[in-house]
């Protein structure tokens, strides 16, 4: 069996590694010019160096976005401590919460549950389409007793989403 078999396919989000980079360029660039400004002022020292050093790692943890994967059956969201799997073949619950900014959250029958931006699914139509094959195997299946609704509408936006880019690549607008 080599890579490319079905079960080793697996899609990503395709501009996870530009926003990583910008999350190193602006954690870098706070250490620096922090580094700089408290040098300048005559009062660094070792710890005022690791104090800088700490916060510029926290501001890179909060500016790291989660990455994005997906396979046949399954979705992958890693965070910078832990990584959460669902199976997409066998979801029972999917949610929306539109709040200041939105969270699509999955639950599947062995209990796992995920959280992930909709707007990686709209900028990543592999992702969207491995997950939306799982979805409709939950639904001839069964599992998914809730969300079907929230799925269809996400998969529309999509849909309007993708149309909008190909008329503007196209010059038709």
């Amino acid at each position: 069996m080599g890579r490319s078999d079905d079960r080793w396919a697996r899609a990503g989000d395709r501009h996870w590694r530009g926003s990583a980079r910008l999350a190193v360029s602006c954690a870098a660039l706070f250490a620096a010019m922090s580094l700089l400004v408290d040098w300048d002022a005559g009062s660094l020292s070792p710890p005022r160096v690791l104090l800088w050093v700490g916060m510029s790692g926290a501001l890179f943890v909060v500016l790291l976005p989660p990455r994005v994967t997906a396979g046949a059956g399954w979705l992958a969201v890693r965070g910078p401590w832990r990584r959460r799997t669902v199976r997409t073949d066998a979801l029972t619950a999917v949610w929306r919460h539109d709040d200041v900014t939105s969270h699509l959250v999955l639950r599947d029958t062995y209990g796992h549950r995920l959280e992930l931006d909709p707007r990686v699914l709209t900028a990543n139509p592999l992702i969207w389409h491995e997950l939306d094959t799982g979805v409709r195997r939950s639904v001839e299946r069964g599992t998914l007793l809730q969300g079907e609704d929230v799925l269809a509408r996400l998969g529309h936006s999509i849909d309007d989403e993708t149309v909008r880019g190909v008329i503007r690549a196209s010059g038709l607008s």
